[in-house]
C-alpha cells in the first residue's frame, strides 16, 4: 500500500467503518453503549420527526449552495478576465477571510444582523423609517452565514476551469456571430460546468453537516441535522443514534461526491472510462 493509501484507509476507512458498526448497537440504560445488535436507530432515523429536520438541513443546505455557486462563479469570472497580473492579488483577496477563525466570521454576523446592528444603520443612514424584519436568529441568517463562510471554495472551484479556457474558442463563437450571452451560456458555461460541480458539493457537504452557524445564527429557533448528531453524542450520549444519523449523512455526501465525478467524467469527455 502507498503512503497515501494508507493515510485513507486510517483517516478515513477506519472511523466511518467505526461509525457504521456502532450505529447497530443499543443505547446503555444510563448512557454509554450496550452491545446488542439492533435496527432500531436507523428505524428512528427515518422518524417523521427526524426525517424533517433532516429534510430542513438539505434543503438549507441546498439553498446555501445554489447562491453560493452564482455568486462564486460570478467572482470567478470577473477575476479570469482581469489582466493576468492582478489574479492572483484578486485571489488572495478571495481567501483572505480564511485567515481568520470560523467562530469569528460568523460572530460578525451576529454584529452585523441584530437590531442596532450595522444593516439596520446603514438603512436608517439612508432614510428607510419602516420596522426592518428580524433577520438575526432566523433561517435566513443561517444561509448568508453558511454562504458567506464557503463562498471562497466556490470561487476557486470555478475559477480554475475558466482561467484554463482557451480564449480563441469564444473569440470563434464571437466570429461566427454569437452573442455575449449565447458564447456564455453554450460555450463557457457548460465548459466549466464541473467547477461549479465541485464548489456546489463542497458547500452541500460542509452545510448540511454544519452545527455551529445554526446555533449562533439560528438562535436556537431549529436544528439542523449537525445539531441533532451534536446532541446525541454529547447532551444525550446516545452514541448508537448520533452515529446512525452520521451514517446517512455519509452516505448523502458519498452519493454526491459520486455524482461530482460522473459529472467531471462526463465534462472531459469520459476520458476517466476510457484510459480504464
Amino acid at each position: 500500500m502507498t503512503p497515501a493509501m494508507i493515510w485513507l484507509f486510517g483517516l478515513m476507512v477506519v472511523p466511518c467503518a467505526l461509525i457504521l458498526v456502532l450505529a447497530f448497537f443499543r443505547r446503555g440504560l444510563y448512557g454509554g453503549i450496550e452491545y446488542t445488535w439492533t435496527l432500531e436507530n436507523l428505524a428512528l432515523v427515518f422518524d417523521p420527526l427526524y426525517f424533517r429536520i433532516f429534510l430542513k438541513s438539505a434543503g438549507i443546505a441546498g439553498l446555501s449552495a445554489a447562491i453560493a455557486c452564482v455568486l462564486g462563479y460570478a467572482a470567478a469570472y470577473a477575476i479570469a478576465a482581469m489582466p493576468r497580473r492582478h489574479q492572483p492579488m484578486l485571489l488572495f483577496f478571495a481567501v483572505l477571510p480564511f485567515w481568520s477563525n470560523y467562530l469569528v466570521r460568523t460572530y460578525a454576523w451576529i454584529v452585523l444582523l441584530n437590531r442596532e446592528g450595522l444593516i439596520v444603520n446603514l438603512a436608517r443612514w439612508v432614510g428607510y423609517e419602516g420596522e426592518l424584519p428580524q433577520m438575526l436568529y432566523s433561517e435566513q441568517a443561517v444561509v448568508i452565514g453558511l454562504v458567506y463562510n464557503y463562498l471562497p471554495f466556490v470561487i476557486l472551484s470555478c475559477y480554475a476551469p475558466l482561467s484554463r479556457l482557451n480564449p480563441e474558442v469564444t473569440e470563434a463563437s464571437r466570429d461566427l456571430g454569437a452573442s455575449a450571452w449565447t458564447t456564455f451560456r453554450r460555450v463557457t458555461l457548460p465548459m466549466t460546468v464541473p467547477g461549479i460541480a465541485t464548489g456546489f458539493v463542497f458547500v452541500f457537504v460542509l452545510s448540511i453537516g454544519n452545527f455551529v452557524t445554526p446555533a449562533l445564527l439560528g438562535g436556537g429557533q431549529f436544528q439542523m441535522i449537525g445539531n441533532l448528531v451534536y446532541a446525541q453524542f454529547l447532551t444525550a450520549n446516545d452514541w448508537p443514534f448520533g452515529a446512525a444519523l452520521s451514517m446517512v449523512l455519509i452516505a448523502v455526501m458519498l452519493g454526491l461526491l459520486m455524482g461530482q465525478a460522473v459529472i467531471a467524467d462526463r465534462a472531459s469527455g469520459g476520458k476517466g472510462a476510457r484510459d480504464g
